[in-house]
């Protein structure tokens, strides 16, 4: 134990000072990849030193080899369990929710009577626990995707609504004014100078959104799902103590997430280079 002990602390003492070496280096696009990546193997490290030199149960914390080895060993189920969830439920929710939220505020910019009604309205709705809107979605929807799809959609309506009204009202009135000066319509507008502008809260939306998805899908699950799915999975392995299982899952949707953020941001660099947020 005292062995394992004293590897934990060397690992993490290297690691720190590798850390601190490659953040100096003036190259900034080195640091930027090596750094989380060293990050995240030393994290992996010390906790399977810590579970092997602690002896730590393994239905309470299996070790990262553990958790290798069942996701290698469980590939189909994990395939099935992502397209169920991820795919069908959490996907078609987003583009659903986020799509008519974004139709939405194209309206309420237009007609400001909308946004006296539907905004108030819409924080109210986003306060409601999804642990109580789930069972109610499931009676209405059935057990499987589409109830799934039908909370992500409420979950994620009113955050991507609220960053898109917000884009497109925060526009420069020195070009609204040039836009008017050259007798341009409203669409004209809205396609030239609104829409454009709005772009950076569009996409802030949209990342938020990308997160609140997975997660209400996945919780979703838990109140009614067929014999597939990441929630169901998770809670039927949860009352089997086979807690590899559930950590599989957990780093699927983790990894998921993380690309499907990460391809949002990618677009909007591409999309929005002309913000200030985009430039070195």
């Amino acid at each position: 134990m005292n062995t394992f002990l004293l590897l934990f602390f060397i690992i993490w003492l290297g690691g720190w000072w590798v850390n601190i070496k490659i953040s100096k280096r003036k190259d900034a696009n080195l640091p930027r990849f090596i750094v989380p990546s060293l990050f995240g193997i030393v994290i992996l490290l010390m906790w399977e030193l810590a579970v092997i030199g602690l002896q730590i149960n393994p239905i309470l914390l299996p070790a990262p080899s553990a958790i290798a080895s069942k996701f290698s060993r469980s590939l189909d189920i994990l395939w099935i369990d992502f397209v169920q969830t991820l795919v069908k439920g959490a996907l078609s929710g987003y583009i659903l929710g986020c799509g008519a939220a974004f139709l939405t505020a194209i309206a309420i910019d237009k007609f400001n009577f909308l946004k006296r009604g539907l905004l108030p309205l819409g924080n109210f709705i986003s306060a409601l626990p999804i642990v109580g809107m789930a069972p109610i979605f499931v009676m209405w929807f059935g057990f499987d995707w589409q109830s799934k799809c039908a909370i992500v959609v409420v979950m994620v309506y009113f955050p991507m609504l609220v960053n898109s009204v917000q884009g497109l009202e925060l526009i420069d009135p020195s070009r609204q004014d040039l836009m008017r000066t050259y007798s341009a319509s409203y669409t004209q507008t809205l396609l030239k100078l609104r829409l454009p502008s709005a772009l950076p809260f569009i996409f802030n939306g949209l990342k938020i959104c990308s997160t609140l998805a997975l997660i209400g899908a996945i919780v979703a699950e838990f109140f009614g799902s067929p014999i597939k799915g990441m929630g169901f999975r998770i809670s039927s392995e949860v009352g089997r103590f086979a807690l590899d299982m559930v950590w599989a899952e957990i780093f699927v949707a983790a990894v998921a997430g993380c690309l499907f953020y990460g391809l949002i941001a990618l677009i909007e660099k591409r999309t929005t280079f002309w913000h200030p947020s985009q430039q070195k």
